[in-house]
């Protein structure tokens, strides 16, 4: 069954009354920027707009508030919300003020003198120390601002942090917005009632950070693809010897244990068998296949060989033993994708991902701009904005700002 924000006690942007209302609008426009400030991924910034449309549709006067970055509480003018408010302005079109401070006199007054075809964006809020702390005093200037809080920051619902936690808890009306309702909608498709065959496809560099996703997959899926780093500690668990390759020696065991459980629940495993192998990483670095799944001494794995990509989209397109499967979650790189010289084999999964038929859920940065530089992604039925935050809902974990919106007045 597809979990809902009302099975959760949640309300939606749309059951708020907003005409002529401040609305803080809690959004994420953590987005990579050049050493130019020029935006290189909008995805957050485009998935957020349904939602402060809809606002300005209802007559609401939307005063939006992110993070960029990690200043440490103080003040960076390379972690400036300015880049975002300059590219807010060009989508939707009207004038987006971009205050020098989160909170205080200047805040205060833009949002107090706002006009219907403006829109107000708090700098940075992580300037404060007090939003990574939740500090309850930095939460009530926020709340003072505004007349009903909206959270739409699907990627930092996992951050016990001021802006989404203290803050809504604050808020007698309080809701959810429609980025957030579609992610919740989405991800609970692989939760529960799942169409099979269903495939998971993890990359990235460690297994530690996909432990407690693997245990819960453990329950509803069918096969479990791996690539990336965290491959190469797998296969140092079954013997294989991978080189100077990056391998999580301390986890070796847990590796282990977790090829054992999925034996025993009958999920099957697949590791590269072949590897796209240099002597030192950089762009121009020399590089070769090692066939036979073994890696020399002080040679480094970086990407998929092409037998495993061939066996891979295969796996995805159905071409092999088993039936193409109807439900697929990919979160991490099968390689050093950021390195257009290693990404063959996360391209080759992201094309792979977007040709099936099945319903396909894509997230993490890097696999998102697979499925974006492939020019897939209208191809993927849900990408997700949240990479930790969607892997610790999947995991079953609470996530403080989901329970921080719960009730609010009716």
């Amino acid at each position: 069954m597809t979990r809902t924000l009302e099975s959760l006690n949640i309300r939606s942007v749309r059951d708020l009354e907003l005409a002529n209302r401040r609305v803080f609008v809690r959004c994420d426009f953590n987005v990579p920027l050049a050493d130019d400030s020029r935006i290189t991924d909008e995805t957050r910034i485009e998935a957020a707009l349904p939602t402060i449309r809809y606002i300005r549709e209802q007559q609401g006067r939307p005063v939006l508030a992110s993070h960029l970055g990690r200043p440490k509480g103080k003040r960076s003018a390379a972690l400036s919300l300015e880049p975002v408010a300059a590219r807010l302005a060009e989508l939707l079109e009207c004038d987006v003020l971009l205050p020098d401070d989160t909170v205080g006199d200047a805040a205060g007054h833009l949002i107090a003198n706002q006009r219907p075809n403006q829109v107000v964006l708090l700098e940075n809020l992580r300037f404060h120390p007090g939003e990574k702390a939740d500090d309850e005093d930095f939460a009530r200037r926020l709340s003072e601002l505004v007349d009903v809080y909206v959270n739409d920051a699907f990627g930092a619902l996992h951050r016990a942090h001021a802006s989404v936690h203290a803050l809504p808890k604050m808020m007698p009306e309080r809701a959810a917005g429609l980025l957030i309702e579609r992610e919740v909608g989405a991800l609970s498709r692989l939760l529960a009632g799942v169409q099979r065959p269903y495939v998971a496809i993890l990359g990235g560099a460690k297994v530690s950070d996909k432990v407690e996703i693997i245990e819960k997959l453990l329950d509803v899926v069918d096969s479990i693809v791996i690539g990336g780093a965290m491959a190469y500690t797998f296969l140092t668990a079954q013997g294989h010897d991978m080189g100077a390759s990056l391998v999580e020696r301390e986890r070796l065991k847990l590796a282990s244990s977790l090829l054992e459980r999925c034996r025993k629940r009958g999920v099957e495993v697949h590791l590269p068998t072949d590897h796209v192998v240099v002597d030192e990483i950089g762009p121009g670095a020399a590089s070769r296949v090692r066939a036979n799944g073994e890696v020399a001494a002080g040679e480094i794995a970086v990407d998929l060989g092409p037998e495993t990509v061939a066996a891979y989209t295969a796996l995805l397109a159905g071409d092999g033993d088993g039936a193409a499967p109807r439900t697929i979650l990919w979160n991490g790189p099968m390689g050093i994708f950021e390195l257009d010289a290693f990404a063959t084999g996360t391209t080759a999964v992201a094309r792979a991902v977007a040709h099936t038929a099945a319903f396909s859920v894509v997230g993490g940065g890097d696999s998102v701009a697979a499925i974006d530089k492939a020019g897939v992604k209208p191809l993927v039925s849900h990408v997700s904005t949240g990479g930790g935050a969607s892997l610790e809902y999947l995991s079953g974990k609470a996530l403080p700002g989901l329970g921080a919106l719960r009730g609010g007045r009716r």
